[in-house]
């Protein structure tokens, strides 16, 4: 079998997948918004399950539920029967995906979820299965045909059984309101958690970490306040700490092209004066799009009457994790 062969086998594979999931547009409807409903409700856990493949599948629908502000978690209906069923309370709400809706595994404890009053969502291939008929709302999963050549391996039927999970997290997500904090606070150990939920005030420099000249200082004291605090530019500060200007060190290079003796100029004349500024609280996401819309790589950072308080460059976001 040559190369392209094995990609038309491949292409094969996504159009039958494709297909599939094309199909459900038409299944995001009354059945969907009530399974949307119960969920919402739960003033438990959503507990998933599934055997095999589909208990892959659930697992994988049970973290970004956890993940997205719908707690949740999965339970293997093989093991539910021999002592983990003890997981599931009255306050919880089942989801059970089965392609064929006769997995046996999950049949066995279906009179225990009944008896426990938990509603019972089910996400099957067949409407008419026992699964189906047992549950509260059925999810229709159901797939023309698996994209492996044989009919037999779970391959179409798992994609749509995944697809139909994510639809029903974002929309919880959405309808609760959670938001890019929220999600970063169960993602803490992360770039991304790092990126949504540190503070300016987190990483900026501080107190006498904070490059800093009076107005009236020379280019040359200004300079030499740059290289000892090392973060490349400096703030020009009246006597009550409000800011005045910057300088950085693109500033240098234009005093240089401009030659203006370092010696004897003031810092006052060659600042830049209108400097753009940000207060603390902010997140530090919000800062290094700021810096990127200015093209800037410095920040000074003031307090509501506009007096320094801080400082931070494009190293520090390197540094926290923010880019």
């Amino acid at each position: 079998m040559d190369k392209e062969q094995l990609k038309k086998l491949g292409l094969a594979v996504i159009e039958t997948e494709l297909a599939g999931i094309e199909a459900l547009k038409v299944r995001i409807n009354d059945d969907f918004a009530q399974a949307c409903e119960i969920m919402m409700a739960c003033e438990g856990r959503i507990v998933v399950t599934g055997m095999g493949k589909s208990g892959h599948v659930g697992s994988k629908i049970a973290a970004t539920l956890a993940s997205t502000g719908s707690p949740a978690f999965f339970v293997h209906p093989g093991e539910a029967s021999h002592g983990d069923l003890g997981m599931i309370t009255s306050k919880d709400v089942v989801l059970a995906l089965s392609n064929s809706g006769e997995t046996g595994e999950i049949l066995t404890i279906l009179p225990i979820i009944k008896r426990l009053g938990v509603p019972l969502i089910s996400l099957t291939g067949n409407p008419d299965s026992t699964l189906s008929t047992a549950a509260n709302i059925n999810i229709d999963a159901s797939v023309e045909k698996e994209a492996c050549p044989l009919g037999l391996a779970p391959t179409t039927s798992t994609t749509v059984a995944l697809v139909l999970g994510d639809a029903l997290a974002i929309a919880l997500l959405d309808a609760k309101g959670f938001t890019a904090e929220d999600f970063a606070l169960s993602h803490p150990g992360g770039s991304l958690g790092r990126r949504l939920l540190l503070h300016v005030n987190d990483i900026m420099h501080k107190g006498e970490e904070i490059p800093a000249v009076a107005n009236n200082a020379s280019l040359k004291d200004a300079l030499l306040e740059m290289s000892k605090k090392g973060l490349g530019m400096t703030a020009i500060v009246a006597a009550d700490q409000s800011v005045l200007g910057v300088y950085t060190d693109g500033d240098l290079r234009r005093t240089l092209d401009k030659n203006i003796d370092i010696h004897t100029a003031k810092i006052a004349d060659v600042m830049t004066k209108d400097c753009k500024t940000l207060r603390e609280n902010i997140l530090a996401a919000e800062a290094l799009n700021y810096m990127q819309q200015y093209s800037i790589n410095d920040l000074l950072i003031v307090d509501d009457n506009n007096k320094l308080i801080g400082a931070l460059n494009m190293q520090d976001m390197l540094r926290a994790g923010v880019i």
